[in-house]
C-alpha cells in the first residue's frame, strides 16, 4: 500500500545499473524503498549477518562468484530473506533452474520498470512470509508427530519389517526392522497379529482391528489398521500399516476415526467427480491418476502410472503447452484451453487447470492437473453463435433488400421504357440499354433471393408430379447452356407426386444446375435424375433429417471440378462461395436448402475433387403411390441364415439386428475389426456371410477384410460405410469384394445385398 517502506539489499557491480534502478525506483509513488547496493556477494553474505531486510536484488554475475554459484551461496546464507534474481541473462532454463532452487522471481534487466520490481518485491516478500509460517507448522506437526503414540510401519510378503517410524512400545526401529512378529512378542500375540496381516495379503482388502501386545512395558492396546501394499502393476508387494496407542488414551482413537472417515470420504469424492485429476512430477512423469481420468481419456489408473503425461495425451509438442509448463513453475499456477487425445486417438477440448505442488521445503516436486471436457460445450456453443449469426445476416439482408428494390425498379422501368422512346437510336445504344435491362434484372432476382433466405420460404403447396418440372428445365438448360454441356434426364415411368411449390422447386432445380455448370468450364455431362425410395426405419436411424416414409429423390449431378473436404460443410453457409468477385452471391444453395426444409425435405451432398459432384434433393412423396408400389417394396425373407454383423454405433446394432431377425435371419454383433475376427474364427462354419462398416475403431475394416479373407478365402461380404473414398472402395474391390452398400441405406437394400451374395 501506498507509504510502505521496503528495505531491500541490492548485489550488483556495474555502478550504472545501480543508478539506472535507483532512478526508476524514484518514480514509484506506491511505496518508498530503502536501497543498500554492495557490489561483491562476500559483502552481501557480511550484511545479511548483521543486519535484515525485506527482500535480496541479486545479480548472477559478480566479480567473487558466477551464475548458479552464486545464487547458491545467497541462499543459503540468506536463508529467510526472499531473493530475487535481477540479471542481464536472458536465459529460460537458467531462470527455470533459479525458481526450481527457491527464487522469488527472475527478472532481466531492461524489461522491467520502478512500479514492476516493487510490485514483484512485494509478492516475494508476501510468499516468503506464507511459506515460512507453513514451514513453522509443518515442523510443529513433525514434532507432535515424533512424540506421540501414533507409529507406522511397512512389511513384505513374508511378514519381515521393511520400514519402521515410530517403534512399538518396548522396541526400537533396529530392534524390528528385519524382524518378525514371532521374534518379538509372546506367540498367542504374534498368532493373532499374524493371522489379521495374512488375510490382508490373501484377499487384497484392508481391515482395522483393536489389539493386545504384551511388551516389556506391560500390557497394551493398539488400533491397528492394515492395508495392502502394491507396486505399479498393482500387484501386492506386502503390507503397510499404522497403529495408536489407546490404552491410556480412548478420547484419540474417536478423533483419529473421525480423520480417517474425512480422509476416505474426500479421497471418494475425487474418484466420483466427473473432472479428469492427475498429478505428474517435474519429469512429466504420472504419480495419480483418478477414475475422472480414467473415464475421460481412456487409460486406466494402472496403465497412466509412470508414463510420460506429453506422450499420453498429446499427438505432438506444441509451443502452447511449453508456455503453461513456465508459467506454471514461474507464477505457482496456470489455466486455459487445450486439445486433448484420448487412448482411442480421439481428441477432445479441455478446461484445463494447472497447480504448482512444493515440498516442505518450499521446492516445486509435482503439478496438479483438473481437466473439465468441454467438447459438446464448445459445439453447442459454435452452434448457437452460427444460428445467431445467421438470424443477424437475415435481419441485415432484409432490409438491405428493401432498399434494393426501390432502387431497382426506376433503373428497370427506365432500360425497359428508353428503346420505346428512341426507336430510331443506334444499335450501340441499343445494346447498353439491353444490357442495363439484363443487369437490372439480375439484381431483382438477387434481392428475391435474398428475401427468400431473410423471409423463409413462403408459397402455397400442390400436389405436383416432379417429372415435367424436370423436363422443363432440361429444355431450358439445352438452350441457354455451352454446347460443350451434355445435359441428360433419367426419369422412372412411374414417379410418386410431391407436395410443393412448382416455381420454389424449379428455382431449386436451376440453382443446382447453374453450379453445376459453373464446375465444369471446359465441357462435361449434367445428369438430372428421380427416383422413388421408401426410407425406413434403418435408414431413418442413420440419418436423423429423414423419417420413415416414401421420397422423391433427385439427382443433379456433374462430371466437373469437385468440392474439397474442406469446405463442403460450408457450402449452404449464406453468402459463402468460392467463386471469383462478380461471379456469385453465395446464396444459391442457402436458398436451395431453406425451400427443400420449408418442403420438409433434406439435401445430401456427395463430391470428390476432380471426378465431380452429385447433390441429392429428399422430398417426402403424396398422393399417387399405388398399392402395387407398396408392395414392390417388401423385401425377401431369409431362411435362417447366421449374419456377422461389424458395426461400432450401438443405434446402427440395434435397429440392424432387429431388422434381420424380423426378416428370418440370425445374427452375431462385433464391434470392431479385432472382435469381428475373433468371432468368424470362432464361428466360421456357421457364418453366411459378414456385414462390416469399413471406418472401425481399433482395427479398420479393410484390414478386418483382408484377415477374414485369409481365414476363408471364400467368405461372402458386404461393405458398407458413409464416409468411404474412392480410392478405399477401390481397395475393396482390389481384394475381391464387390458389393458395397452405402450409409445410410434401407433394409430392403440391405436385404437384396445379402441375398445377391448368398445366391
Amino acid at each position: 500500500m501506498a507509504g510502505e517502506i521496503i528495505k531491500v539489499l541490492l548485489v550488483e557491480d556495474n555502478p550504472g545499473d545501480v543508478f539506472l534502478l535507483q532512478e526508476f525506483l524514484k518514480e514509484v509513488t506506491t511505496a518508498r524503498v530503502e536501497l543498500q547496493p554492495v557490489e561483491r556477494l562476500s559483502e552481501a553474505l557480511e550484511c545479511l549477518v548483521n543486519d535484515s531486510f525485506d527482500v535480496m536484488l541479486l545479480d548472477l554475475s559478480l566479480p567473487d562468484s558466477q551464475g548458479m554459484e552464486t545464487f547458491v551461496r545467497a541462499t543459503h546464507q540468506a536463508k529467510a530473506t526472499p531473493i530475487i534474481v535481477l540479471t542481464g541473462i536472458d536465459d529460460e532454463t537458467l531462470a527455470l533452474r533459479a525458481m526450481q532452487e527457491g527464487a522469488q522471481d527472475y527478472l532481466v534487466k531492461g524489461q522491467v520498470t520502478g512500479d514492476l520490481l516493487v510490485r514483484s518485491m512485494r509478492y516475494a516478500i508476501e510468499r516468503q512470509q506464507v511459506e515460512n509460517a507453513l514451514r513453522q507448522s509443518e515442523e510443529r506437526f513433525r514434532v507432535a508427530f515424533k512424540n506421540s503414540p501414533i507409529f507406522v510401519f511397512n512389511q513384505d510378503k513374508e511378514l519381515r519389517y521393511t520400514w519402521v517410524y515410530n517403534s512399538i512400545s518396548g522396541w526400537t526401529s533396529e530392534d524390528m526392522l528385519g524382524k518378525h512378529d514371532f521374534d518379538l512378542m509372546p506367540a498367542k500375540d504374534a498368532e493373532r497379529l499374524t493371522a489379521i496381516k495374512h488375510s490382508v495379503l490373501t484377499s487384497g482388502i484392508g481391515t482395522r482391528e483393536e489389539i493386545c501386545i504384551t511388551t516389556s512395558y506391560g500390557t497394551r492396546y493398539y488400533d491397528l489398521t492394515v492395508e495392502p501394499l502394491r507396486n505399479e502393476l498393482e500387484e501386492i508387494v506386502g503390507i503397510t500399516c499404522a497403529s495408536i496407542d489407546i490404552s491410556e488414551r480412548q478420547a484419540a482413537l474417536r478423533d483419529r476415526q473421525l480423520a480417517q472417515e474425512k480422509i476416505s470420504e474426500q479421497a471418494a469424492l475425487l474418484d466420483i467427480t466427473t473432472d479428469a485429476i492427475y498429478v505428474r512430477d517435474l519429469e512429466n512423469k504420472i504419480l495419480y491418476w483418478n477414475k475422472g481420468a480414467e473415464n475421460l481419456y481412456g487409460w486406466k489408473a494402472h496403465e497412466a502410472w509412470g508414463k510420460n503425461a506429453s506422450e499420453l495425451l498429446y499427438n505432438e509438442p506444441s509451443p502452447e503447452i511449453e508456455a503453461a509448463l513456465l508459467n506454471v513453475i514461474t507464477k505457482g499456477k496456470w489455466q486455459g484451453e487445450l486439445t486433448k487425445t484420448t487412448k482411442t486417438g480421439k481428441e477432445v477440448l479441455v478446461s484445463s487447470r494447472w497447480s504448482l505442488v512444493k515440498n516442505s521445503w518450499s521446492k516445486p516436486k509435482s503439478i496438479l492437473t483438473v481437466d473439465t471436457d468441454i467438447t459438446d460445450k464448445k459445439h453447442l456453443e459454435a452452434q448457437l453463435f452460427r444460428a445467431q449469426r445467421l438470424e443477424s445476416i437475415g435481419t441485415l439482408a432484409s432490409g438491405i433488400a428493401h432498399d434494393l428494390n426501390n432502387i431497382l425498379t426506376p433503373i428497370l422501368a427506365g432500360a425497359q421504357l428508353l428503346p420505346l422512346k428512341f426507336p430510331d437510336a443506334d444499335e450501340r445504344t441499343l445494346h447498353l440499354l439491353e444490357i442495363l435491362e439484363i443487369n437490372a434484372k439480375r439484381g431483382a432476382d438477387l434481392v428475391k433471393q435474398v428475401l427468400s433466405f431473410a423471409r423463409g420460404v413462403e408459397g402455397k403447396h400442390i400436389t405436383l408430379q416432379i417429372k415435367h418440372l424436370i423436363v422443363e428445365v432440361a429444355k431450358i438448360l439445352r438452350e441457354t447452356f455451352p454446347k460443350s454441356i451434355e445435359v441428360c434426364i433419367d426419369i422412372p415411368h412411374e414417379l410418386w407426386m410431391v407436395s410443393g411449390d412448382s416455381t420454389q422447386l424449379h428455382q431449386v432445380l436451376m440453382n443446382l444446375c447453374v453450379n453445376a455448370r459453373d464446375a465444369m468450364p471446359n465441357g462435361g455431362k449434367l445428369i438430372i435424375a428421380a427416383q422413388n425410395l421408401f426410407i425406413d426405419e434403418n435408414y431413418a436411424r442413420m440419418n436423423v433429417e429423414s423419417n420413415v416414409g416414401p421420397y422423391v429423390v433427385i439427382s443433379v449431378s456433374d462430371t466437373g471440378v469437385g468440392i474439397s473436404g474442406e469446405i463442403l460443410d460450408r457450402i449452404f453457409e449464406p453468402f459463402f462461395t468460392t467463386k471469383p468477385v462478380g461471379q456469385g452471391t453465395g446464396l444459391g444453395l442457402s436458398t436451395v436448402i431453406g425451400i427443400i426444409k420449408s418442403h420438409q425435405g433434406f439435401v445430401d451432398v456427395l463430391s470428390e475433387v476432380g471426378r465431380g459432384t452429385c447433390f441429392k434433393v429428399y422430398l417426402p412423396a403424396v398422393g399417387g403411390i399405388e398399392k402395387h408400389d407398396i408392395e414392390d417394396l417388401l423385401p425377401h425373407t431369409g431362411h435362417g441364415e447366421l449374419i456377422l454383423v461389424v458395426e461400432d454405433e450401438p443405434s446402427i446394432q440395434e435397429i440392424t439386428k432387429t431388422s434381420l431377425l424380423t426378416h428370418q435371419y440370425q445374427t452375431l454383433i462385433a464391434g470392431d475389426g479385432i472382435e469381428a475376427i475373433a468371432l468368424y474364427a470362432k464361428h466360421a462354419d456357421e457364418i453366411s456371410a459378414v456385414l462390416i462398416d469399413l471406418m472401425l475403431p481399433s482395427l479398420d475394416g479393410l484390414t478386418a477384410i483382408r484377415t477374414l479373407k485369409k481365414i476363408n478365402p471364400e467368405v461372402k461380404i458386404v461393405a458398407t460405410s458413409g464416409l468411404a473414398s474412392r480410392e478405399k472402395l477401390g481397395a475393396v474391390e482390389e481384394i475381391g469384394v464387390t458389393t458395397f452398400l452405402p450409409k445410410p441405406y434401407t433394409i430392403n437394400e440391405l436385404l437384396l445385398a445379402l441375398q445377391k451374395i448368398l445366391n
